[in-house]
């Protein structure tokens, strides 16, 4: 597999463009291994580390960019353990996300907050979970096996809401008959 091997400098302030240049290179699926950062070799993947070679260069740092393969097959699977374990480390935080969600859920359910408040609530919460995994799924390329484990997490939590929308539904239904029936 070809890999694509980032190392930079920095001047020392400001520390914001330290941050800065750590979250894109994560939101990019980039792994820090042996004190350079390892990305799989992809063409738009090469473009935005030109661009922030660019950016970091703009503010009076360096960095060096190089394409190839490790020389050694356990350097190679060395490599892919770091990229298993940064999306497994993910990968079952959205899982553990998952499980809050179906916990909020039920919680819902036996309190009896049947409101749509609440239907709009956890819709919103199913949304960032969904565009979670969509970006996991984009920065990581090597197979995980809890993603099947997030994927049946992810049908669980459409099920519940679901399932908790039409008890709301029907609640609400509930409550209009009740009103008719008192007005009559």
């Amino acid at each position: 597999m070809k890999w694509i091997f980032f190392s930079y400098r920095l001047p020392p302030k400001p520390s914001k463009l330290r941050v800065y240049v750590w979250r894109q290179l994560k939101k990019m699926g980039a792994v820090s291994y042996q004190s350079v950062w390892v990305i799989p070799y992809m063409k738009n993947l090469l473009s935005d580390l030109e661009s922030l070679a660019a950016h970091i260069e703009e503010y009076g740092g360096g960095s060096v960019l190089i394409e190839g393969k490790p020389i050694k097959k356990p350097e190679q699977e060395r490599i892919l353990k770091a990229f298993l374990e940064a999306s497994t480390e993910e990968f079952q935080e959205i899982a553990n996300k998952c499980d809050d969600f179906l916990k909020e859920i039920a919680s819902e359910i036996a309190r009896k907050n049947f409101i749509f408040a609440e239907v709009e609530e956890n819709e919103e919460d199913l949304e960032k979970l969904k565009k979670w995994i969509k970006k996991a799924d984009e920065r990581h390329l090597v197979k995980n096996p809890l993603r099947k484990l997030v994927a049946q997490k992810l049908k669980q939590c459409e099920r519940a809401l679901e399932d908790f929308s039409l008890r709301v539904y029907e609640h609400s239904q509930s409550k209009k008959k009740v009103k008719l029936n008192k007005n009559q």
